[in-house]
Formats: C-alpha cells, sequence, structure tokens
C-alpha cells in the first residue's frame, strides 16, 4: 500500500483483508465510520472485551500492552489514556497548552502516566502517526511534541508526506527509512486498529478524547478540570 493510496481524494480506503478502513481527508474531531474485521487487529493491541477494560477505579484494566506509548512512570498509580488525531486542532492545543502543566505537576512527580493512542481521522494524520513510531521509544514523544506544535504547517501543506519527510529528517532519520516507513501497510493496520478498540471499548467518538481511571471524558477540558479528575482519582 503505497502512501498515495493514503492521501488519494477525499475519502481513504486502507484494505486490509476482506475488511476495509475509510478515513476522510478532513481535519475534523469527529470521526467517519470505519468498517474491518477481526483480522485488522493485532494480538497486542489493546482488546475490545469490556469485560478486559470495563470498570473503574481500582476495577479498572487499562489493558496496557508494548504496542502502547506511555508517558511517566508506568507504576504511577494514576493512568490516562489520550486517544488522539495528529491533524485535530483541539488535540494540538492540549498537547501545547494544557499538557506541559498537567507533566509538570502529576507526570514528573510520579502520580500520573500518560498512555497516547493513535485515533486517526484521516488519511494525513495515520501517516503522522507511522512517522512518529518509525523513531526509536526514548524519542517518540519529541517527535509527537513536534507534531502537534507544528501542526498547521505540515497537516495543510500542499504534498503532507514531503512536508513529514522534513520533519523526520530532522528527527536524524534517513530517507529512505522514512519512505519505508510511511508505506508501512502492517503498522497503519495496528494504527487504526487502536482506533477501533478505542471506539468500542470506550465508546470513543471523537479528538480528543481521555480515559482516566475507566471513565471517558471528551474534549479539550480545561486545565482545572483535569487536576479535579486526576486528584480524585489519586484519593480514591
Amino acid at each position: 500500500m503505497g502512501r498515495n493510496t493514503l492521501l488519494v481524494g477525499v475519502a481513504v480506503i486502507i484494505v486490509v483483508g476482506a475488511g476495509a478502513y475509510f478515513l476522510t481527508g478532513r481535519s475534523e474531531s469527529e470521526p467517519t465510520p470505519i468498517a474491518t474485521d477481526a483480522a485488522a487487529q493485532p494480538a497486542d493491541a489493546p482488546s475490545t472485551d469490556e469485560s478486559s477494560g470495563g470498570g473503574s477505579g481500582e476495577n479498572w484494566d487499562a489493558g496496557i500492552t508494548d504496542f502502547d506509548a506511555v508517558l511517566g512512570d508506568p507504576s504511577a498509580p494514576v493512568t490516562m489514556i489520550e486517544y488522539a488525531s495528529f491533524t485535530c486542532p483541539h488535540c494540538a492545543a492540549f498537547h501545547t497548552e494544557t499538557l506541559p502543566e498537567l507533566k509538570e505537576r502529576f507526570v514528573d512527580t510520579g502520580q500520573l502516566k500518560i498512555v497516547f493512542r493513535d485515533f486517526p481521522l484521516d488519511g494525513v494524520a495515520l501517516q503522522a502517526g507511522l512517522l512518529a513510531r518509525c523513531v526509536p521509544d526514548d524519542q517518540y514523544f519529541d517527535v509527537v511534541n513536534v507534531l502537534f506544535d507544528t501542526q498547521r504547517q505540515w497537516a495543510t501543506a500542499e504534498d503532507p508526506s514531503e512536508a513529514l519527510s522534513r520533519i523526520g529528517q530532522m528527527a536524524g532519520l534517513e530517507q529512505s527509512t522514512i519512505d519505508a516507513c510511511l508505506d508501512d501497510r502492517e503498522m497503519a493496520d495496528r494504527l487504526v486498529a487502536l482506533r477501533e478498540a478505542g471506539a468500542t471499548q470506550y465508546d470513543i467518538s471523537s479528538t480528543p478524547s481521555f480515559v482516566i481511571e475507566g471513565e471517558t471524558h471528551a474534549g479539550a477540558l480545561p486545565l482545572e478540570d483535569f487536576v479535579a479528575l486526576i486528584e480524585e482519582a489519586a484519593a480514591d
């Protein structure tokens, strides 16, 4: 599957086995329906079985796997899952305006870990997710930050793939490596599977959305709302 298949026209179709994912070329926060089959979900993707991830508080199992990107101490007592699309302006606002304060107050002090899960709304967001997965694990969130910081430049570029390639080069990647990552169908399947699992397991229907100790909260909440939710979860 070439990258042109991801970006062509208004609608992008990623074919996986007998199923297909339908992603629009919009940069809105509401996803379009996707159709898929069981084969599209990798073995280590979060389970869509509510019994494994349902509940809240001390009974909640976040289902964190080796595929998840975790910011903070993995043993931190409070867990927040973020579902975000790299082309979502509200997601960029959260990362540039709210996350730095949450990181300083709760992540860096060992109280909170944040699990970042892709919820691509369009083919450009999917390609950005592929690029972020191309770098070593210890550089992942550095690239995520750059993608959100510069979202207006690359997401609306005439050639988003070329713009993303420049970010990859800044991260020290060779062009041949970038090309291979942007054309990685298997990884694309896994990222879209994160979206499918989030929609099924936590009823995620827009970005950004956050799951804090099993409770889903939609939208880029004000900082004080995040603080209250995290402190409440920590007190339980």
